[in-house]
């Protein structure tokens, strides 16, 4: 499940004429939204690791076996996937518990509710995040 796929059961957050940014009610939305996710998650990991105890299945065709072993692997760099961002969403619970959310890591600005809507675990604001993939890229050069 990618980060920016976090929300797809929740509407985005309007805030009210006037509403302070970061006020309680937008952070529970964002707290709803990560805590949903989570927990779809940990359930796929959970089913995954069910699957993966019950499928004792042997074939006999290599080719068979084969394609088994693939489409685990594949489930298991899934799982490992969902792993990581379920860390990141952890994460992310603590920020908004030690009031930090919401705002850039780099540079102290608020990231904003549109940003944080597609990409609720972010940590920087989109200028902050831009200069570090330009960073990134020309280190790999």
């Amino acid at each position: 499940m990618p980060d920016d796929t976090l929300h797809k059961h929740f509407k985005p957050y309007v805030p009210a004429k006037g509403e302070e940014y970061m006020s309680e009610a937008q952070l529970a939305h964002f707290r709803s939204i990560l805590e949903a996710a989570r927990k779809e998650m940990m359930e796929d990991i959970e089913r995954t690791v069910h699957t993966m105890q019950d499928d004792h299945t042997v074939f006999a065709d290599p080719n068979d076996r084969a394609s088994q072993e693939s489409d685990m692997a594949l489930e298991l760099r899934n799982r490992d996937r969902e792993r990581r961002l379920i860390k990141k969403i952890n994460e992310t619970l603590a920020r908004i518990d030690g009031g930090e959310y919401g705002y850039c890591d780099s540079c102290g600005v608020e990231i904003g509710l549109k940003r944080l809507e597609a990409r609720p675990t972010a940590t920087l604001c989109i200028d902050c995040k831009t200069l570090e993939e330009i960073r990134e890229r020309q280190m790999a050069k």
